[in-house]
């Protein structure tokens, strides 16, 4: 890997785009590293606290932890203190020369700051400004604080467990809607530099963490209440039903799907059970869908009477999709993950040796890059970033005496 030193150049689809980036805990920075793994020079601008995340638990040193490196490569890192005016004005002429403006304050906070649309494409005019919150600014909620909790239980998402038969609602044991949004975000900014691209004209983009995470859930769950009137109350009875869960084997838990009817056929086949080939029950996608809780029951039962390593082979040769449960450590040495190159090692200037997740898309000709630079420490970048930009020292000593800007230890 090379360090944040290195010249923000690299092989990748975004090379040649630069980004502002003023967000921080995961929604934001996930996004953005995407952006910088596909070669855009991310510039993350962070107050003189830094980044939240940088605080989680665990880490080798203060202010880098695990879920801040996994979350900020490839990006360069600088500190202004945006309440002061003279960091304000910095950040506007960094702006200037980028492409992409993304935040993650809330409505009220970014214009408090003066870095709203208004300001910051009077700036730079064909920027793509991205707003990555938790509402839509034109709804009751606009400015309300949202976090990755807050969104999965306003969304429905937290209501679905209590669907399939638990005690009361709960999480999903992820950062889900932050990783959900970012996706959102990731898309929606290189919609607006296509855009961008065909006509010359930036433009404001809204990425709400609680339209992102109900588009998400609703894909499936609106179900019978697409239809006026509703067929059936919301939520897709196939992946509510409380046996649609790894079945336990003689000797540990397995994932198997028969879905259509080739793989239904195989299945029980492999069971020694062809007769229930032909149950009225189960002889069609149809029937399946609506005898769903039956069938899995079924498939629970039948799973049961084997041991993994009986089962893998029989339902391989069968083709019908069927994979032993990993734990994280399991997935961390997968043959598959490993022959791919999936999981990647480097040497971290400051954190010693650390392991990231490569970029899981490929591109022939422009396939980016997991480990171009290092995430930074605190302002690591500032005095660089500045100079690159026009900055003269007795500016950037100023900005750095004032306390409007910080750098690295």
């Amino acid at each position: 890997m090379t360090t944040s030193s290195s010249s923000p150049g690299a092989n990748g689809p975004l090379t040649g785009v630069r980004v502002v980036d003023l967000t921080s805990v995961v929604f934001g920075p996930y996004a953005t590293q995407t952006l910088g793994d596909m070669g855009a020079d991310v510039i993350k601008v962070e107050p003189p606290a830094g980044d939240i995340v940088r605080t989680a638990f665990p880490s080798r040193n203060p202010g880098m932890s695990g879920v801040f490196l996994n979350s900020n490569r490839n990006k360069r890192g600088i500190v202004l203190d945006l309440r002061k005016p003279e960091a304000r004005a910095a950040v506007l002429r960094l702006i200037a020369t980028a492409d992409v403006f993304v935040h993650s304050m809330r409505p009220a906070a970014i214009a408090k700051l003066g870095l709203d649309y208004a300001s910051v494409s009077a700036a730079r005019p064909d920027i793509v400004y991205a707003s990555a919150w938790g509402f839509r600014s034109n709804g009751p909620y606009a400015d309300r604080p949202a976090y990755d909790d807050v969104i999965q239980g306003i969304s429905g998402a937290a209501d679905l467990p209590r669907r399939r038969g638990a005690e009361a609602p709960d999480f999903a044991p992820m950062v889900m809607a932050d990783k959900v949004a970012g996706l959102h975000a990731i898309s929606g900014i290189t919609l607006a530099l296509f855009h961008r691209e065909r006509t010359g004209e930036g433009q404001q983009i809204e990425i709400p963490m609680f339209e992102a995470m109900t588009s998400f859930n609703f894909v499936e769950h609106l179900s019978g209440a697409v239809f006026e009137p509703p067929l059936a109350p919301a939520g897709y009875i196939r992946v509510l039903e409380p046996n649609r869960k790894p079945y336990r084997t003689r000797d540990g838990y397995m994932v198997v799907l028969p879905y259509n009817d080739k793989q239904c056929r195989g299945f029980f086949e492999a069971a020694g059970r062809p007769d229930l080939a032909t149950d009225e029950r189960f002889a069609n996608a149809a029937a399946r869908s609506r005898n769903v809780d039956q069938y899995y029951s079924l498939i629970s039962e039948l799973i049961a009477e084997k041991t993994t390593a009986e089962w893998v082979p029989l339902l391989s040769q069968a083709d019908v999709p069927a994979i032993p449960v990993n734990t994280l450590e399991d997935v961390m040495v997968d043959e598959h993950l490993q022959a791919t190159g999936f999981f990647q090692e480097y040497d971290h200037p400051s954190e010693g040796r650390v392991r990231t997740t490569a970029v899981p898309l490929h591109f022939e000709k422009t396939p980016g890059s997991a480990t171009r630079l290092a995430p930074p420490r605190l302002g690591e970048n500032t005095r660089d970033v500045l100079s690159e930009n026009g900055f003269s020292d007795a500016e950037i000593s100023a900005l750095l005496e004032s306390g409007a800007a910080g750098q690295a230890d």
